[in-house]
């Protein structure tokens, strides 16, 4: 081995040398905490696989100013506590210029003390939650519409085709509340009320309470506002009374997993979302978000890849302005007064208004298992 020495210490030499001449490339890390295991783990899924869709094809051209972006995602099993604390550290720990695409209301609320105390950017949460939207959080910079704007335009959309006896099934959390007070708003513009009005656990809904309670209001439509299988396991439920009652629920379930967690007592279930139809290639979003995933090999977009990918751009755009090294006090300076056209659809910033877009339409389960519109 000795003989050999002499040989290699040179090259060994030239290795560090051009090693440290060319260091590896910087990366701008973005931290998650979202639901990746739990009863909303289709959804965060499919948000964050379209996310990665634009922020993959970003790093393949390069990156951000030179940098590549480097997200690191970690599971709150949709628990408030655990994504609190996964978020202090991303953080502190990590030191994440920003977090992104967290999930769920009172798990984002329990993110605000450390996302405050830090001054660290919050961009595109994953929820409506109106306390996200007003007053102005100047960390917090929305993508998606409220909660609110979507269970108005529910209630509003079934009074115009002639239903009048709506029930209303919500999450007894500040998420079911906050989605509860824009359907109210749709009840008072229609001049209707309520059939009935149903709080449940968010954790463990008590469907052998709940179920019969519906099928005595004798409504014809039912709006439940809640996440994932406390709305497929109440549909399933309804369904097996032999109620034909139409239900609508929200966009946090608009996942090509939820579909498949409905099976066969999905056709006609209604779903508002807050994006275009993934299939309208009138806009540019979707028509780059479907040439990514065919690139990808993937089968097709869904409504929550769409959501995610349109907050990588945001999140990607506001990375860019912030310039070279980018840092929590630049990103923030980029974000408040962003103006940027996300692909048909303009996301503006100003320091009183951090909605971003307040798009919102309805989509229907159809029979081959497709969002239709």
């Amino acid at each position: 081995m000795s003989l050999y020495l002499p040989f290699l210490r040179p090259a060994i030499a030239l290795g560090l040398a051009l090693a440290t001449c060319f260091p590896a490339a910087a990366q701008i890390l973005v931290g998650q905490t979202a639901g990746f295991s739990g009863p909303v783990a289709a959804g965060v899924k499919e948000t964050t696989d379209g996310a990665k869709l634009y922020i993959d094809m970003v790093n393949q051209k390069g990156g951000v100013n030179g940098q590549q972006v480097k997200l690191i995602s970690l599971d709150d099993k949709f628990v408030p506590d655990l994504a609190r604390d996964n978020a202090k550290k991303l953080i502190e720990d990590d030191k994440v210029v920003a977090l992104f695409l967290t999930r769920g209301t009172p798990h984002t609320q329990a993110m605000l003390p450390e996302i405050q105390k830090y001054n660290v950017p919050l961009i595109a949460p994953s929820t409506g939650a109106m306390v996200l939207h007003d007053p102005v959080i100047p960390q917090v910079f929305n993508v998606r519409a409220t909660y609110q704007r979507e269970a108005e335009k529910a209630i509003t959309y079934l009074a115009s085709i002639g239903v009048t006896r709506i029930a209303v099934v919500h999450a007894d959390d500040s998420f079911g509340k906050d989605a509860l007070a824009g359907a109210e708003k749709g009840f008072a513009a229609a001049k209707l009320q309520p059939a009935i009005v149903i709080p449940a656990n968010r954790a463990k809904p008590d469907f052998a309470s709940i179920v019969p309670a519906l099928v005595k209001s004798n409504a014809q439509s039912v709006l439940w506002i809640a996440s994932g299988k406390a709305v497929t396991d109440g549909v399933v439920g309804l369904r097996k009374t032999g109620s034909s009652a139409q239900v609508v629920t929200l966009s946090n379930n608009a996942s090509s997993g939820f579909i498949e967690d409905l099976g066969s007592n999905g056709r006609g279930v209604v779903v508002t979302q807050v994006f275009p139809y993934e299939h309208s290639i009138a806009f540019p979003l979707v028509k780059e978000a479907q040439e990514l995933a065919k690139a990808a090999h993937l089968p097709d977009i869904s409504p929550a890849m769409l959501e995610g990918f349109a907050g990588a751009k945001v999140l990607v755009e506001a990375l860019r302005r912030a310039g070279p090294n980018p840092t929590r006090e630049k990103l923030l300076q980029a974000l408040d007064g962003l103006r940027y056209d996300i692909g048909g659809l303009e996301v503006r910033y100003s320091p009183t208004d951090h909605t971003g877009l307040d798009f919102a339409d309805l989509s229907i389960i159809a029979a081959d298992g497709k969002f239709r519109r």
